[in-house]
């Protein structure tokens, strides 16, 4: 809903409780400082929003075996922080660590590999290296085909995102294609009203 003040509260309420009932590095731990993180990524508190992030990282090593996804989901969202801040370099090699984790310990095709792609496909856009952004979301989409229903929301995203590389390239014909496949898809797979036609 946006209001993140109230979510901050909640899972700062739920992790004092977690304090009071849980032994010290219980995996919990790391869920909560994982959603606060969110939070402050969310408001703009990058600094506030990474040390979470590595805060729930922390734990995790702790708790867990080596390769669980869930470090791959915190170097993930470390990865998205430092894309968020610009720090580009930074961005690519916690997004790097997530996507080899991912292959030690998920199958081939497995869903979020696509997400890791898609989240380099956006880096590098970021970085204007737009065939590499391509590439990225190539793979991204090669996965999808693989493992989601035809016409699931995810493939408009990724459609989105190749139109965005394209317009930024000057190709725009390709972009207006890319657009236009990302919108039927949304008209397939979303309510009428859905933020993401606005888009």
């Amino acid at each position: 809903m946006g209001e993140y003040s109230k979510a901050l509260s909640s899972f700062e309420q739920s992790l004092e409780i977690r304090k009071i009932a849980l032994p010290p590095n219980h995996p919990d731990f790391a869920q909560s400082y994982n959603n606060i993180g969110l939070v402050y990524n969310n408001m703009g508190e990058y600094s506030k929003a990474l040390s979470s992030y590595k805060q729930s990282l922390e734990i995790k090593n702790i708790a867990l075996p080596p390769n669980h996804p869930e470090l791959a989901t915190s170097y993930n969202n470390i990865g998205t922080v430092y894309n968020d801040m610009g720090e580009y370099s930074k961005a690519l090699s916690s997004y790097e660590q997530s996507l080899e984790i991912k292959k030690t310990a998920l199958p081939p095709n497995h869903p979020d590999f696509a997400q890791s792609y898609n989240n380099i496909g956006l880096l590098y856009n970021n970085m204007g290296e737009y065939s590499k952004a391509l590439s990225s979301y190539e793979q991204s989409l090669e996965i999808d085909k693989i493992a989601l229903p035809p016409n699931h929301p995810e493939f408009a995203t990724i459609y989105n995102n190749i139109g965005l590389v394209y317009n930024n390239m000057g190709e725009y014909s390709k972009a207006l294609s890319s657009f236009e496949q990302s919108l039927e898809i949304r008209k397939i797979a979303l309510p009428p009203n859905h933020p993401d036609f606005a888009q």
